[in-house]
């Protein structure tokens, strides 16, 4: 009897190493997969800004304005693989790549594109989620000034009422082609965004008509305080 449960504590200890052995190896392949992916992500970018930062070395002495939107480009980019990913990020900098984006569309309309942008000087530390505001513009290109054979214009007015942000963009529109209602899958993206992340502190209104569609956003943003971050120092 006793030779027959040594024989099973044997076997049974045999399979228990095997199991271990195995999750241990699992383990190891995805840590190591993880690992591999990690270095992907950071190759790809590494290898991608490298590659616009050799185009605009080589567009500059005979291209300047191409050589300037590649650079204004990898701005661009750079901010949306590192600085979006956070689930917050500084309004000045939203604010900021806005400014970058329809710099680059300026210098691609040229003077054909008539542009007022308004946009706060002191941004009072306040966060929001990144890219939001994004998609408002983009739609200003895609199915306003694009569509527009003549003067194309657009207006953008962001302000803001204590920690309230309020935005308005019009732009113009082809005659008897006025935009959807729904403003395309970015602004329909962008309403599902704003239901998730701020429910009951938002506003969002949207009109075409004949000649130019019309976008007002009226957003409450955290206060620093309620962020845990430091309040400004008091102006002099």
């Amino acid at each position: 009897m006793m030779g027959g449960l040594r024989g099973s504590i044997t076997i049974g200890g045999l399979a228990a190493a095997l199991k271990l052995m195995k999750y241990y190896y699992v383990q190891q392949q995805q840590a190591a997969r993880a690992e591999l992916t990690a270095l992907k992500a950071q190759l790809h970018p590494h290898f991608l800004f490298n590659t616009l930062n050799n185009i605009y070395a080589h567009a500059q002495p005979t291209a300047p304005v191409a050589a300037e939107l590649v650079l204004g480009l990898a701005g661009l980019l750079r901010y949306m693989l590192y600085s979006a990913q956070a689930p917050l990020v500084e309004l000045a900098e939203e604010v900021g790549m806005l400014r970058a984006y329809l710099e680059l569309e300026q210098t691609r309309y040229g003077n054909q594109l008539e542009m007022v942008v308004h946009t706060p000087a002191d941004c009072q530390q306040l966060r929001i989620a990144p890219l939001l505001l994004l998609p408002f513009v983009e739609n200003c290109f895609k199915h306003g000034t694009s569509t527009v054979l003549e003067h194309p214009w657009l207006s953008l007015d962001l302000r803001l009422v204590g920690t309230t942000l309020q935005l308005k963009v019009v732009n113009g529109t082809a005659g008897g082609h006025p935009v959807g209602a729904s403003g395309g899958l970015g602004l329909a993206t962008v309403r599902r965004r704003l239901a998730l992340l701020y429910p009951g502190r938002h506003q969002l209104v949207t009109r075409a008509e004949e000649e130019l569609y019309l976008v007002t956003l009226t957003l409450a943003l955290d206060p620093p305080a309620a962020l845990g971050l430091p309040a400004a120092a008091p102006r002099p």
